[in-house]
């Protein structure tokens, strides 16, 4: 629960501080694609490392029987 509110809260700050930023469109639009690209990378490397976990607590309960 704790992840998620942060993940919430800190992304509502990055695009309220974008919104108020005295900046080009242009440059919005790349800090905004940037900030999308990492939090769409940081649950594809979760996900990648519990699946990786899993497959390896199953090769080792499979040896362990």
């Amino acid at each position: 629960m704790l992840a998620w509110l942060g993940l919430i809260v800190f992304t509502l700050l990055v695009f309220v501080g974008l919104y108020t930023l005295d900046a080009e469109l242009y440059v919005k639009g790349y800090y905004i694609m940037g900030t999308v690209g990492i939090i769409i990378s940081s649950f594809t490397v979760a996900k990648v490392v519990r699946d990786n976990q899993e497959d390896d607590d199953d090769i080792k309960g499979n040896f362990d029987s």
